[in-house]
């Protein structure tokens, strides 16, 4: 085996088929605390890794790393298995995990520290799954989840056990096969400037799912219902009851859209000890958010199709003409929590710099023509 190059930071393993460590289960065996994983762009069949080390980088590198499993598994739960430390992944893609419980995962990540960018998980039974480790900590940036699930409602695109921390950011979620796009059980979560439309042809039930509560900062949002759902909802939050310490919802400057034919519900919640905030929220549809029940609401407001840029290319942008520019108030932070939109999402999977100089309200804050 080739020796690893040195750096100021730990070792560099490159792997490839033409390198001295040719596949990801051998560098997963050999990596020690604080390498470097580079891996070569191309396509990695059937090769599954389990990682242990406290420290790590794993990292495409001269294009993507497609890892697709071949009817393989790491330990019957993925192509990954992370229970490490602190682990970085970037630009590597995720597709074909099947597993006999059904629940083949992209990553299953146990504990430790999971940071993900530019990374995707496609047709998979979920796309990450964790466990319930209350200290673990999940960050997802620039990601792609789409078409995963098992198609029989409890997997999904992404399922977030009761961990300490998820955060997602200027990443897509689209088309889960009946399961949710998003579903987090975590105590603390921050939903950012994502874009998640179940689209045509989707069959997702929930776009946005919190089961057990927990704090949840949903700011910058565009989420939206496809007109094939079986489940009315699009944000979901306690249904399976209030587990977590706190329970705290931020609903603020999102855009929710209503594809569905018969009707749906933006917003449903569970009665309970909890506390709601919703305001800003521009809403594509027939229902408003109030019938959720108690919360302070403030400034969510009905729009037609017309007043954005091209709603049925997703594209909810307000029109320069709109009516609704500028009408966004202005919040304090709350529960020491930053309200106020700093980005937009700009597709494919990223966000921008806002360049508006008044607040609108929605997820959008650029307006165009």
């Amino acid at each position: 085996m080739a020796q690893a190059a040195a750096s100021p930071a730990g070792r560099v393993l490159a792997v490839g088929p033409r390198r001295g460590v040719r596949t990801l289960a051998d560098a997963a065996r050999v990596a020690i605390d604080g390498d470097v994983i580079e891996v070569d762009a191309g396509e990695y069949v059937g090769d599954v890794a389990v990682w242990t080390q406290r420290r790590l980088t794993i990292r495409a590198v001269g294009g993507r790393a497609l890892l697709r499993a071949g009817g393989r598994s790491a330990e019957g739960k993925g192509i990954w298995v992370v229970r490490g430390g602190d682990i970085r992944v970037e630009g590597i893609d995720f597709t074909g995990a099947r597993v006999a419980s059904r629940n083949g995962a992209g990553i299953r990540f146990e504990t430790g520290r999971l940071t993900l960018r530019d990374c995707s998980f496609i047709d998979n039974e979920n796309g990450i799954l964790t466990a319930g480790d209350p200290q673990a900590e999940l960050e997802i940036t620039g990601c792609e989840f789409g078409h995963n699930g098992f198609g029989d409602g409890y997997s999904h695109n992404l399922y977030v056990g009761p961990i300490g921390k998820l955060t997602v950011s200027g990443s897509y979620f689209h088309h889960a096969r009946v399961g949710h796009l998003l579903k987090s059980r975590a105590a603390e979560n921050h939903i950012l400037y994502n874009r998640l439309t179940d689209e045509e042809g989707g069959r997702a039930s929930y776009e946005l799912e919190f089961p057990n509560g927990g704090i949840a900062r949903v700011l910058g949002n565009i989420i939206e219902q496809g007109t094939r759902t079986e489940n009315p909802v699009l944000v979901s939050y306690g249904a399976e009851g209030y587990l977590a310490r706190r329970n705290l919802l931020y609903l603020v400057n999102n855009t929710l859209v209503d594809d569905r034919v018969e009707g749906g519900v933006f917003l449903a919640l569970r009665a309970g000890e909890r506390t709601l905030v919703a305001i800003n929220n521009l809403l594509l549809g027939s229902t408003g958010l109030e019938s959720a029940g108690a919360g302070d609401y403030r400034n969510n407001l009905f729009v037609g199709r017309s007043d954005c840029v091209d709603a049925d290319g997703h594209d909810y942008r307000l029109r320069s003409s709109s009516a609704f520019v500028g009408r966004a108030l202005r919040i304090e932070a709350q529960g020491g929590f930053d309200l106020t939109p700093r980005l937009d999402y700009a597709h494919p999977r990223r966000t921008r710099p806002i360049a508006a100089r008044l607040l609108q309200p929605g997820a959008l804050q650029t307006t165009g023509r």
